[in-house]
């Protein structure tokens, strides 16, 4: 069950209570998951492959409704970045960025003004003529996350978007979208393989555990914003990065995540 709430200004951003998820074809992906998320929180979802992280944020979104439990939002503006760019090949980006504004019912100038404004947060400014094709994939993933903040979200749901690019690339959009944060706190729910990635975007890392995910710890990081990026080279990053990966050893499926510490 979903539905939009109407709490106070300290009501969660997102609440998920005693959600579980089993599909048509008999797949049970959830099992009873309580988590909720505040504006100003930026929460990563880790856990084994095919845990239900992603049917999670289907869930928030509400692309799906779950089988039993309740998923409430407060009923601000969502954004939604996707593991693929998904971009419109024939359009430029300023025009794939305007997008979400057009279909929204803003007007042509307004659409043009809040396209602008992201794609200059974003860093893109002087590649608004650029086809999706002339892009790098990191370029491209910045004006997938141009697109959705120009919905001014307030709660920002990204399914695992920096998986397929290189270290060095995914670092700096780390960064990137960890500016954005600071800039204007959302409500932030992250999922991500990445054990390091998950501690420098985050105020909780949520580890959950093999199918039918369940939650099976709630980690708080203690680093504040904004994070240098040598945070990733000390002890104390170290120490978080160590406790997150002993709760993935305790899904019972240490391979999946050990890759990535």
């Amino acid at each position: 069950m979903s539905a939009a709430g109407e709490g106070g200004a300290d009501a969660p951003a997102i609440g998920f209570d005693g959600v579980s998820m089993v599909y048509a074809n008999g797949t049970e992906a959830l099992t009873d998951v309580s988590l909720s998320v505040r504006r100003g929180e930026f929460v990563s979802l880790v856990g084994p492959s095919g845990c239900g992280k992603s049917t999670l944020l289907r869930l928030a979104a509400g692309f799906e409704q779950a089988s039993a439990g309740s998923v409430r939002t407060d009923g601000a503006a969502l954004g939604y970045v996707f593991q693929d760019a998904t971009l419109l090949p024939w359009r430029s980006v300023r025009r794939n960025v305007e997008l979400p504004g057009r279909l929204g019912g803003l007007s042509a100038e307004r659409s043009r003004e809040r396209a602008a404004d992201a794609i200059r947060r974003v860093g893109l400014e002087g590649f608004e003529d650029h086809r999706p094709a002339q892009l790098s994939g990191g370029m491209r993933m910045r004006v997938s996350i141009a697109r959705a903040l120009t919905l001014q979200p307030k709660l920002f749901l990204f399914d695992e978007p920096f998986g397929a690019l290189d270290e060095m690339t995914r670092e700096r959009l780390n960064e990137e979208v960890a500016s954005l944060f600071v800039s204007d706190p959302f409500a932030g729910l992250f999922v991500t393989h990445s054990v390091p990635e998950s501690v420098f975007m985050s105020t909780r890392v949520v580890v959950l555990s093999g199918r039918p995910g369940r939650v099976v710890d709630d980690i708080g990081v203690p680093f504040g914003y904004p994070r240098p990026p040598e945070l990733r080279y000390s002890a104390e990053f170290a120490a978080v990065a160590a406790k997150v990966s002993a709760a993935l050893r305790r899904t019972g499926d240490p391979a999946e995540e050990g890759v990535a510490v």
